[in-house]
């Protein structure tokens, strides 16, 4: 039976998401079971791509790049791929009818990465939309069910949450991207001096992303309400945690959330959204 491929493609990347981000796998849990699947099938897919820019680096990236964006597009027309990740991807992009646009910028960036390391203030931006605020607006599309009006009016807030989500990592980051893969992706920013004017400013902007997401979660379905709320309460809490840090541990240290610090924003997000106090 087709449908037992497809039920283990979408296992795989399940397991992939799980590997990968104990964070967005308690969130995806979150969710309304019928929208778990499709956006574990998203994060795999990233995620995946994610790995050949960043970590396979005794292998022809380009090439498997190349390759996997083929078989993105090949899986998409088809139907079908001997790939897991990929057969679990494009049955969420058919489903959803998610814009093959989106798709395109996702690559556009990941392709950046194999080449670019510094950007301007236009090709930080262009960076920024295609490797996560098409990824937000990709799970907007399976939030909203088909309701293309809400999609439109929740857009907006879906690339904040999705910017502000990178931007966050970018300076978690900032040590192995800089020192180990010789990326500065913050425009103007010189790392040999990163000075507390130049952190607040990155800060100042992160919490302008901040603001406009919180407004469009608020108004997302109840199925997905409250799995992404959490997400981004996640965030919300590494940004001010790395907040609290100087320029000099910024770049010593990759500042993180410890599981009862994870297990302890589930909870109080549990109770705001119990009392309905969003």
């Amino acid at each position: 039976m087709i449908e037992l491929f497809h039920e283990l493609s979408e296992l795989c990347s399940k397991a992939a998401t799980e590997k990968y981000s104990t964070s967005f796998s308690s969130a995806i849990r979150l969710l309304h079971s019928d929208l778990r699947p499709p956006i574990y099938n998203i994060y795999g897919f990233v995620r995946f791509a994610d790995e050949i820019v960043d970590t396979f680096h005794t292998y022809n990236k380009e090439e498997l790049l190349t390759e996997f964006k083929k078989d993105t597009y090949a899986a998409i027309e088809r139907g079908i791929s001997l790939n897991p990740i990929l057969d679990s991807f494009q049955k969420t992009v058919r489903e959803f009818n998610i814009s093959h646009d989106l798709i395109e910028a996702f690559f556009n960036s990941m392709e950046m990465d194999l080449t670019k390391t510094a950007y301007n203030s236009n090709g930080y931006k262009e960076y920024i939309y295609g490797s996560a605020e098409v990824v937000g607006l990709m799970c907007l599309y399976v939030f909203c069910e088909g309701d293309k009006e809400m999609y439109t009016k929740l857009k907006p807030s879906a690339q904040a949450l999705g910017a502000a989500f990178q931007k966050v990592n970018f300076l978690r980051d900032v040590k192995a991207d800089y020192q180990q893969l010789n990326r500065s992706y913050f425009p103007e920013v010189d790392f040999t001096n990163f000075t507390t004017d130049d952190k607040k400013q990155i800060e100042e902007d992160i919490t302008r992303d901040f603001i406009n997401a919180y407004e469009g979660i608020l108004q997302l379905p109840v199925k997905a309400r409250f799995g992404v709320y959490v997400a981004y309460k996640y965030y919300l809490s590494l940004f001010k945690k790395i907040k609290k840090k100087t320029p000099d541990t910024i770049l010593e240290q990759r500042v993180r959330i410890p599981n009862y610090g994870k297990a302890f924003i589930v909870a109080k997000a549990g109770l705001r959204n119990q009392f309905n106090l969003f």
